[in-house]
């Protein structure tokens, strides 16, 4: 299981530790624990049970938590997707791109995302499946690896170095296939290609059989803040027909998005 959650200092005398528990709570849910006894949330966060309960009892109050009669397992309500809804209807970045994004799908009839950088990873913010689309489980909310997806090193494309260093360093290379980049060397050439193109691609990266092309997009002082992607399967398109399509349609979507 990995926890996602920001590790707060302890010596930050701002932090309600109490919050960051609850929040600790909540995501040791995932799809492979979508439910879990009182014992496996106590193990899980490293709470003793004592304290485990009071927390998972305060959160079922609160709407956050329900825990099944039969099996006396907790796991997460409908109401946690409130905090996904409350940051969309929020996101400047979201507005701005939704008209951008649906005008993209429809031109392509793919896969068509908008990601975040989160660390050493991407956060699929809004995703438009496609019918052709692979049989990946990548939905709102997913994360993935920056370092071997298209909007990753699109958005890492055009950090400072430093920044990058950094990125690089507390990532866990991982061959997911063998076409995966598994060296900080191998990504930043990768890196300058697309920082010299203006666009990344990346083939069977992370799934046999997908392509994807990312451009990043661009706040109103000039820096990096997300990137527009569009997916497709290498059963439909070979390498070549993708580098020739997709590119400028996702530049121009990523463009269209950017605030200057």
């Amino acid at each position: 299981m990995n926890d996602k959650t920001p590790q707060p200092k302890r010596t930050d005398p701002l932090m309600v530790q109490s919050v960051a528990k609850a929040f600790k709570v909540l995501t040791v849910f995932d799809k492979g624990h979508a439910s879990l006894t009182m014992s496996q949330i106590a193990q899980f966060t490293g709470m003793d049970i004592s304290t485990a309960q009071r927390f998972t009892h305060t959160l079922t109050q609160l709407g956050y938590l329900r825990r099944d009669p039969i099996s006396r397992q907790f796991e997460l309500s409908i109401k946690t997707l409130d905090l996904a809804y409350h940051y969309t209807r929020s996101s400047r970045l979201v507005d701005r791109a939704m008209p951008a994004l649906q005008h993209l799908s429809k031109e392509t009839e793919e896969a068509v995302s908008l990601t975040i950088l989160d660390g050493t990873e991407i956060v699929f913010v809004t995703r438009y499946l496609s019918r052709q689309m692979l049989a990946t489980d990548v939905i709102t909310g997913s994360r993935l690896p920056a370092y071997c997806t298209s909007p990753g090193r699109a958005i890492l494309s055009r950090l400072p170095e430093e920044d990058v260093a950094h990125i690089l360093a507390n990532t866990e290379f991982k061959a997911h296939t063998p076409a995966t980049p598994t060296t900080p060397d191998a990504v930043m050439a990768l890196l300058d290609e697309a920082r010299g193109k203006g666009f990344a691609a990346a083939f069977e990266e992370i799934y046999h059989g997908d392509a994807s092309i990312g451009a990043p997009i661009t706040g109103p002082d000039g820096n990096v803040i997300a990137a527009v992607s569009v997916a497709v399967p290498l059963a439909r398109f070979n390498r070549d027909v993708v580098l020739e399509t997709f590119p400028k349609l996702v530049i121009a979507a990523a463009r269209a998005i950017s605030f200057s």
